[in-house]
């Protein structure tokens, strides 16, 4: 009979035992990818393989002051039809160095902007539909852009679009010197000098969206306004198209005054999904305008 608390005591330890070995199940838990998440679309590399070269800077906290190292652009939707926010860090950066990346504004004024490293035969038709609908855009363009598609940079400029910097080279401007970052700038200005015998428009996308305060500090000397976006979705990959419908879905769903709205050339997506964009947001009364309009 006196065996009987000595098995119950070895027992109890034992079940102690087996407890404390359980596996943790919060310990290094999957990340929720849609808790929290912040949405930017970057900019697609404009040389193939069209794969997006940096995924959103997830963190609220970046430095407000960021010397060097690389920031990733992104902004956070809402279904309210308000300004995207950003982290604030970003946003005093962007204050203190001409940068943007929504115009505030109470008349509805919103901004159509093209990214353009290369071409598969839409811009022709993204051209046609601004001019059948009396829309002007701003087209950022590289030095791949314009040594393949004299023309269609002629046209841009002839029809009364804003022709911007996107580089000549499309490089990281957070990992660049300030002169190879100038050299890139410039070397873009003197090829579009050469083609049109016309200055290019000052404003430029950093490549992929990735910025510091001294690239954007630099780009400002150089007189230009750095320009992001408050509305993307992923247009990049001519192989992974959203389809028309869900881009004009997007749009209509994540619509705001001042917002600047990033689609890239090479989408068959954005292409097909246009006429029918721009018709329905002039109905709901926004005004397509041009920077420094």
């Amino acid at each position: 009979m006196k065996r009987k608390p000595i098995v119950l005591l070895a027992i109890m330890i034992m079940l102690l035992l087996g407890g404390c070995m359980e596996p943790n199940i919060n310990e290094n838990p999957e990340p929720n990818q849609n808790q929290n998440q912040p949405v930017d679309k970057t900019p697609a590399p404009e040389k193939k393989p069209t794969v997006p070269a940096n995924e959103p800077n997830n963190s609220s906290n970046a430095p407000a002051s960021n010397t060097a190292g690389t920031l990733s652009w992104y902004f956070v939707r809402n279904n309210q039809h308000q300004y995207p926010d950003t982290n604030p860090g970003y946003k005093d950066m962007l204050a203190q160095n001409q940068a943007i990346y929504i115009i505030p504004n109470e008349s509805k004024k919103i901004y159509l902007t093209f990214d353009c490293g290369y071409e598969l035969g839409y811009t022709g038709q993204i051209l046609d539909t601004l001019a059948d609908n009396n829309v002007k855009a701003a087209f950022f363009i590289t030095g791949q852009y314009i040594k393949t598609q004299p023309d269609l940079v002629k046209r841009m400029q002839a029809e009364g679009h804003l022709v911007c910097n996107h580089s000549f080279n499309h490089p990281d401007f957070s990992t660049i010197s300030q002169s190879k970052l100038n050299q890139e700038i410039t070397s873009l200005e003197n090829s579009y000098r050469d083609l049109t015998g016309l200055e290019m428009d000052k404003y430029l996308r950093p490549p992929m969206g990735n910025f510091n305060s001294n690239s954007l500090k630099w780009t400002k000397e150089l007189g230009y306004t750095s320009v992001f976006w408050s509305m993307a979705w992923k247009d990049w990959d001519p192989q992974q198209q959203p389809g028309a419908d869900y881009v004009y879905q997007h749009v209509m769903d994540n619509i705001h005054p001042g917002a600047v709205i990033l689609m890239h050339a090479v989408s068959q997506s954005d292409t097909d999904a246009l006429n029918r964009i721009i018709t329905e947001l002039q109905s709901q009364g926004y005004v397509f305008s041009t920077f420094g309009s």
